[in-house]
């Protein structure tokens, strides 16, 4: 939803949950669904987003982290190793701060991208709760790969758009994301230095108590009796991200990446 919001062409899916495959499937019909990622290959594109398995990290959880037979990191890193895609999104709890975050952005930077993890609430974008995230953001450094290749025509483009920025332009695209979000969210985020893991690198965050112009829950309520697949759709609720939030994400992203028609 995010992504389409912000001018991006979705082409594929990874998926294996039943009723989250019905939902793309009636939503996006036209889209595949790759289903199982270890299945997963020969992809080629511009971005790649995962929000992938959080339970090996949960607080709520045991924590095994990369112990856990859930954990499918290594399948994501695959995926953009093989895909090589100009910008990664990738998003998990809090929990994952203390346990792998230092090790997942030392693997991006052993295959060629520059990471920048971001902690963002959903309140950040005026939901009524917290619901604290992180992003990681991560950029190519494979400038020469990059330019070959797009020359080359191998790369899926944004389907709005007719050219891509030169690499040459932008020496730090995670410098620009960072500049082009503080400018999107504007007063209501501030950019600041933490203590932690995560903290001692630049994170989002924000006062979690404004009034909200949006509710906290969507029309499914846990106690209502009748409705539908409920079990499932408040499970999906549980799984989902917020998709106002990936937005302010992408569309800095998308005014880097190529000339943006929406961009003042």
């Amino acid at each position: 939803m995010a992504a389409q919001s912000t001018g991006w062409q979705t082409i594929g899916f990874s998926e294996i949950e039943p009723y989250a495959c019905k939902i793309l499937k009636q939503h996006w019909p036209d889209v595949p669904n790759y289903g199982d990622i270890r299945n997963v290959h020969g992809i080629r594109a511009d971005l790649v987003t995962g929000g992938f398995p959080c339970q090996p990290f949960s607080n709520a959880g045991k924590r095994r982290g990369a112990q856990d037979d859930r954990s499918l990191w290594p399948e994501m890193l695959r995926i953009i190793e093989e895909t090589r895609p100009r910008w990664m999104l990738g998003e998990n709890v809090p929990g994952i701060v203390s346990l792998e975050l230092d090790r997942m952005l030392a693997d991006l930077e052993n295959i060629g991208y520059s990471a920048w993890p971001i902690a963002i609430p959903a309140c950040a974008v005026d939901a009524r709760h917290k619901r604290e995230r992180i992003w990681i953001v991560a950029n190519s450094d494979s400038a020469k790969w990059w330019q070959e290749h797009t020359k080359a025509g191998e790369i899926q483009r944004r389907n709005d758009a007719n050219s891509l920025h030169e690499w040459a332009e932008i020496p730090n695209g995670l410098d620009a994301c960072r500049s082009s979000m503080a400018n999107s969210i504007g007063s209501r985020l501030e950019v600041g230095k933490k203590q932690s893991a995560l903290e001692e690198r630049s994170a989002i965050k924000r006062d979690c108590n404004p009034p909200a112009s949006w509710p906290a829950e969507s029309g499914v309520r846990r106690v209502a009796h009748g409705i539908p697949n409920r079990v499932d759709r408040l499970r999906g609720l549980g799984n989902a991200i917020v998709p106002q939030v990936a937005e302010v994400i992408l569309r800095a992203i998308a005014k880097i990446y190529i000339h943006d028609p929406m961009r003042t």
